[in-house]
């Protein structure tokens, strides 16, 4: 495990080549961090400014395809089975939808289709352009460009939000209603776990570097 520990002066270095704390806004001298398992800590309060993973780019790539496969049964099977008074009803994120937009909660369901369905889409679709670009070296200025809009719509996406909303609503209804539940349910929870594996294992200290040209071995 390495420290920055550097304390020369700020002003005798390049801007590039400074890094500060996202705890304690500690500004240091960035240290190279070259080895796979190497990382790099805050010394004033310890926090891992970054490190460096094997294979990044190709382990990504995986991921982002399969949660791109998870997303179409997710949102579009049967979460759950509803059997009340001899009336069966199946209910998926988009049926949940229309419905708020049919109950005259139009801009309910505008936030939910936003922040179930169209963000978490971008998000992916970005990190797959992004991962692509770095893959096949080309048109990383666009790359660029998308990075920071996923870091941008990383704040709308609420999939975990809904997946409790959809629990709490399981545990309501499982008194009062024959209630099953659908496999959209577990594409949903799948599509969640591979997406938050996906965001820790795209290291943003390796993709920031390998977009701007400086990381020769996020592939390796």
């Amino acid at each position: 495990m390495r420290e920055v520990a550097d304390r020369m002066p700020a002003s005798e270095l390049d801007i590039e080549k400074l890094i500060a704390c996202h705890e304690c806004d500690l500004l240091m001298h960035k240290a190279p961090v070259v080895g796979d398992g190497d990382r790099a800590q805050c010394p004033r309060c310890g926090y891992e400014l970054y490190n460096h993973r094997h294979s990044i780019i190709g382990r990504s790539l995986a991921l982002v395809v399969t949660a791109l496969l998870l997303y179409i049964p997710a949102n579009f099977l049967p979460i759950m089975r509803l059997n009340l008074l001899g009336q069966s009803t199946e209910d998926t994120v988009w049926s949940g939808v229309l419905g708020l937009y049919d109950s005259g909660m139009q801009s309910v369901a505008l936030i939910v289709l936003l922040c179930s369905m169209v963000v978490p889409l971008l998000k992916l679709l970005c990190q797959l352009v992004v991962l692509l670009t770095v893959q096949f070296n080309i048109g990383r200025s666009y790359g660029l460009v998308l990075y920071r809009i996923y870091h941008h719509l990383r704040e709308w996406g609420m999939l975990e939000v809904y997946l409790m909303g959809i629990l709490v609503a399981i545990v309501k209804l499982v008194d009062i209603a024959d209630l099953t539940i659908g496999l959209g349910l577990g594409c949903f929870i799948s599509l969640l776990l591979v997406q938050v594996w996906l965001d820790v294992t795209m290291s943003p200290h390796q993709i920031w570097e390998a977009l701007a040209g400086e990381e020769t071995h996020a592939g390796d």
